[in-house]
């Protein structure tokens, strides 16, 4: 496609009244005006001629496979042509999941490719697509500009961000720090499952002497217990329209996943089995629990096939559903979002039928704005008002938390930034305890 550059235009705007002036002082010099429109028709066609034409621009695309959702993944785009195209400008035309990316523009020499490193971030899960890429250039002029379009249609799978999991597995996990022990120490002493025999010293309670063991080694030996193992843990992942909701850059549902997946990986290195469980208006996911990190990877795969909904969520039929599929004891976690009392009362409901037979551990996300809203300082009447409602939202919230708190669910509510952290370290104490038995 051809068409005529700002510096065309300011040109024939600025010859016009020059070329008409003499015709004002002597009207037989009127065709001056239709030479200076020949000549400017004449060099915008010259420099369509010398311009590269759009068969001999190269453009080839390289997309990844996939991308983490909230993650910077990379788009290689390679520019090429014959001889000298100026300055040349790309823009790719992305899924609207994709956040926006300016055009961009290079200097492109002749036969010398260039390389352009295009960044793709999702905001949302899913199968997303780069569609087309739209190459603009001049001639060398400047007169007249081209105009190419490349149809791509490539699928850039989008799939849960594991950083957070690849970051504990660093911290915690790291070769050095395991070998040392320092997981396996965490967990001694408060357990029922026998660890080893250790000499008595003062100090050591008296009833984990093992009179057997001492008899024989003719010494004071106290057995030493860990936490028991092969424990069952479920991920209930609520995939209502609630969780479709934008907070800090993702929806509330990506946020649950990867704090999900973080526990999963969490729960899997120390020896408990896990599964998953994603609902909305019926039962939509189910993976029974399994141990050894080979299930992490199945984890991984069925959290990527969650999907936004717009229905919303049946906690009766799908929380009822969970428990039916449950034949032991099981710590369940429960990844949901509710909006005030009247909306939480059949969420409360079917929470507690539950916890009579599991361990529940539920699971929010609160919105910074929110309590920046309800505690921020009002400069006019309108933040009054919206501090009053915030504020009113915050107490209804807190109300909630509370009456799951007296029927001994566990309650974590904290910002995307901090939930993983504080789900983690509430798994560890409730195994610590030995709870979940």
């Amino acid at each position: 496609m051809i068409f005529p550059r700002p510096r065309l235009i300011w040109i024939a705007v600025a010859a016009f009244p020059v070329a008409l002036l003499p015709a004002l002082l002597y009207p037989r010099l009127w065709g001056i005006w239709l030479v200076c429109l020949a000549l400017t028709v004449l060099a915008f066609g010259l420099d369509v001629l010398l311009s590269v034409p759009p068969r001999m621009m190269s453009v080839a695309v390289e997309c990844p496979q996939r991308v983490a959702v909230g993650e910077l993944g990379v788009a290689k785009v390679t520019l090429r042509a014959p001889r000298s195209a100026g300055q040349v400008e790309l823009l790719l035309d992305l899924h609207p999941d994709f956040v926006h990316q300016p055009i961009r523009a290079v200097r492109l020499q002749p036969a010398r490719p260039e390389t352009l490193d295009i960044a793709l971030q999702a905001l949302r899960r899913g199968a997303l697509t780069v569609d087309e890429a739209w190459v603009r250039w001049t001639g060398p002029l400047r007169l007249a500009g081209r105009r190419k379009r490349v149809p791509i249609h490539r699928t850039v799978a989008v799939i849960p961000s594991l950083k957070a999991v690849r970051a504990a597995a660093f911290r915690y996990f790291g070769a050095q720090h395991f070998q040392s022990g320092v997981q396996v120490e965490r967990f001694v002493g408060a357990g029922s499952e026998f660890e080893a025999l250790r000499e008595y010293v003062p100090g050591h309670d008296i009833r984990a002497i093992n009179w057997k063991a001492s008899a024989r080694h003719r010494k004071l030996l106290t057995q030493q217990f860990r936490a028991e193992r092969n424990h069952q843990v479920v991920l209930a992942v609520d995939t209502g329209h609630l969780m479709s909701e934008p907070l800090d850059g993702l929806a509330r549902l990506d946020h649950a996943i990867s704090s999900a997946l973080l526990l999963a990986y969490v729960s899997l290195r120390l020896g408990d089995r896990v599964g998953m469980f994603g609902f909305d208006a019926g039962a939509r996911a189910w993976i029974e629990p399994h141990g050894g990190l080979h299930a992490f990877s199945r984890l991984e795969a069925l959290s990527a096939q969650l999907a936004y909904s717009n229905e919303e969520t049946n906690f009766t039929l799908g929380l009822a559903e969970l428990s039916s599929r449950l034949r032991r004891r099981s710590l369940v976690v429960v990844f949901t979002e509710f909006v005030d009392t009247v909306t939480a009362e059949l969420m409360v409901e079917n929470l507690s039928r539950l916890a009579q037979r599991q361990l529940v551990v539920f699971v929010s996300l609160r919105d910074p704005s929110l309590d920046a809203l309800a505690l921020g300082w009002p400069k006019r009447l309108s933040d009054v008002q919206r501090a009053v409602v915030a504020s009113e939202f915050v107490r209804e919230r807190e109300g909630v938390l509370a009456q799951l708190r007296r029927i001994g669910i566990h309650c974590i509510d904290a910002a995307p930034n901090a939930v993983s952290v504080q789900l983690v370290n509430r798994y560890l104490e409730v195994k610590r305890r030995e709870q979940i038995a």
